[in-house]
């Protein structure tokens, strides 16, 4: 089986989020398993050094935005396509906005040649290699299927994956000649949505299969709730959605062998968290003596991680005797919010804004807790992350956060199968009461020790999923 993998992002090259890990992860869980895979990915300016050691295996000269070369090249265990295209992608900044935050306005070039590539090299293949699924990741991707369609030529099939619906990847609809798009095609049936394209709805339209990254999410986004405008597009295609759940790089984390710890531990040695929440509470300016839970946060500060109400529970987390370690950014208004309760509980609420890969691990080390009370969440990681380092996850009962914790209800706790503690209120008062069941539970330490060797046993790797892939594509193909 061969499968093209088409993305925007890619751990450990280029990342912003979890669409970047499954990326740099699923090739390598699939290839003991049979799946050959081939990733196209934009060559920004930090994949530069990989295009010198690579091979030109394609060019273009008429892609969206101008001509395009594909680079072959071996990195990190993976297979990558670098489209180098510089007038599309050597710029400073992220990968989809300027050093100004804001998007950059040929966002619809950039993406759509980063899909016509693809779709182009699935009819002709590079040196005899054809792959038999092409499958696209979120918005950037989603016009691959189109192109696939309306080349004319009889189509390998094709997948597109939601990461997150809210990114949709909308353009007003000057950009179908821009983008080479049929312009018939322009019907709400197809790739109009309420006036504009949508990348990722006609991704949706035109895939032959659609997954997304848990079971649960799969079943909220048919909801006007859950589905950002699409749910009526997805309730049409519901017999072609599958829910598949997210693993994480079992290498990468692993509190046995993690170099950013002051001491790696495991299930016999989880005495050694001490030594990093020492360094962690030197980093964070908290107080090392205290006796309470360490609970963290590591995540986009945004309105839909219900950092918001979060804010609203810390004077409650501190009166009950926790601590809370924070590492992320995002809106300006919770960055300050964030800022102002380390000044405000000094010592017991330490504050890093930005992101630093290494201190991520250090803090899961480190910490008794992850917080993640998100409004929805397709899958999460951080939580995964959470349960490999016994830092027990308190999370929202939504998307994937509610298909891999398992709740401290009594039932649970009687079986020994615990692993955090789960809430369905996403408000001050609902992450308060979540709160005080984890530092109530903290208190009875052999109840703790339960619940993080549950944790810790709990597979969160890629085989399962993996399979299910492997499945989903076996099927579509048959």
């Amino acid at each position: 089986m061969k499968v093209l993998m088409v993305a925007s992002e890619c751990a450990p090259f280029v990342k912003t989020g979890g669409l970047a890990d499954v990326a740099g992860a699923l090739p390598g869980a699939l290839a003991p398993l049979g799946v050959e895979v081939k990733t196209v990915l934009p060559a920004y300016p930090a994949l530069f050094p990989l295009l010198a050691k690579g091979k030109e295996v394609a060019s273009f000269g008429d892609l969206p935005g101008g001509p395009g070369r594909l680079v072959e090249v071996q990195a990190e265990g993976l297979t990558l396509l670098l489209l180098d295209a510089p007038q599309l992608f050597d710029r400073p900044g992220a990968p989809y906005t300027g050093a100004d935050g804001k998007d950059w306005p040929d966002n619809h070039r950039r993406f759509g040649a980063l899909a016509q590539a693809a779709a182009r090299i699935s009819f002709d293949g590079l040196d005899g290699w054809v792959p038999d699924v092409l499958h696209a990741h979120d918005w950037q991707a989603g016009l691959a299927p189109v192109y696939l369609k309306q080349d004319g030529r009889t189509p390998p099939k094709s997948v597109i994956t939601i990461h997150n619906i809210a990114f949709q990847g909308r353009f007003g609809p000057h950009v179908m000649g821009d983008l080479q798009l049929r312009s018939d095609w322009f019907h709400p049936g197809g790739l109009e949505y309420y006036g504009d394209v949508s990348f990722l709805k006609a991704g949706l339209v035109y895939a032959d299969h659609i997954t997304t990254v848990s079971p649960t999410y799969a079943r909220e986004i048919l909801t006007p709730q859950f589905g950002m405008g699409l749910d009526g597009v997805l309730a049409g295609r519901a017999s072609d959605l599958t829910g598949i759940l997210n693993g994480i790089d079992l290498e990468a984390w692993n509190p046995k062998s993690d170099p950013a710890l002051t001491a790696t531990y495991g299930l016999k040695r989880l005495g050694a968290k001490a030594k990093n929440r020492a360094t962690l509470a030197e980093r964070l300016g908290l107080d090392p003596d205290h006796d309470g839970p360490l609970f963290c946060v590591i995540s986009r500060l945004t309105l839909q991680k219900g950092l918001d109400a979060l804010a609203g529970a810390l004077p409650a987390l501190v009166a009950g005797g926790g601590q809370l370690a924070l590492l992320g950014s995002g809106e300006p208004e919770l960055e300050q919010a964030f800022r102002d309760a380390a000044a405000r509980f000094p010592g017991k609420v330490g504050v890093e804004i930005g992101y630093d890969e290494a201190l991520s691990h250090l803090m899961q080390g480190g910490s008794d807790a992850i917080l993640i009370p998100s409004r929805f969440e397709p899958c999460g990681l951080t939580q995964l992350y959470g349960l490999r380092y016994g830092t027990l996850p308190v999370v929202a009962r939504t998307g994937g956060l509610a298909d891999t914790v398992i709740d401290a209800n009594h039932a649970a706790l009687a079986a020994g199968v615990a692993t955090g503690f789960v809430f369905d209120d996403v408000s001050v008062t609902g992450i308060e009461g979540a709160i005080a069941r984890a530092i109530a539970a903290h208190a009875n330490r052999d109840l703790w020790k339960q619940m993080q060797a549950a944790a810790m046993r709990q597979p969160v790797g890629w085989e399962s999923s993996a399979r299910d892939y492997v499945q989903m594509y076996e099927t579509l193909c048959a």
